[in-house]
């Protein structure tokens, strides 16, 4: 399955540091370039294999994991985009008929998104694919990496959720 990917691009931000840079720098461009290159090859798989766009494919899979459907604000909330580009994604995909939209039950000025059989069928054949793809991915790592890597990442995100930037606290910037 990684052979049905474009070869990788040879330059990247990472690419642009020197070795006696910041550690600190160097390990943010590191987590972003490894986060644009599986983003493009999943990109590239989903295009390729299945006529589909990343953005429709994560929404799908936020519908898959909402039998019951959920609120246009919820989905926004979830893929971590505005109502706005949610709207035109809901739109094509209720007009291909993958998902449907019904005003909610409890209050009709909110709209409720749900896959149908269709779209859940439609989904599930992506997933095989999209897993396999992931799974090459990181095949260099074995498990016990992962876990590390993933115990890491999750020390990191919550320093960074906790953190206020140093120079914005020294110019008195509460944000």
């Amino acid at each position: 399955m990684a052979d049905d990917f474009p070869p990788l691009a040879r330059s990247d931000r990472e690419s642009v540091v020197a070795r006696d840079d910041k550690l600190e720098l160097r390990v943010w461009l590191r987590l972003l370039t490894c986060a644009n290159l599986i983003e493009r090859q999943v990109r590239a798989g989903l295009r390729e294999t299945f006529d589909i766009t990343l953005p429709r494919f994560d929404l799908l899979a936020q519908l898959d994991r909402a039998p019951d459907g959920l609120t246009m604000s919820a989905i926004s909330d979830r893929l971590m985009v505005s109502n706005g580009n949610i709207t035109g994604l809901v739109d094509r995909l209720v007009a291909e008929s993958l998902i449907t939209r019904a005003p909610s039950r409890q209050d009709r000025r909110r709209a409720r998104v749900k896959l149908t059989p269709a779209g859940k069928r439609a989904f599930d054949a992506m997933t095989p694919a999209h897993e396999a793809w992931i799974d090459a991915m990181f095949a260099g790592l074995a498990r016990q990496e992962m876990a590390q890597l993933l115990d890491l990442l999750g020390r990191l995100k919550r320093s960074v959720q906790e953190e206020v930037p140093t120079d914005r606290r020294a110019k008195g910037d509460p944000s």
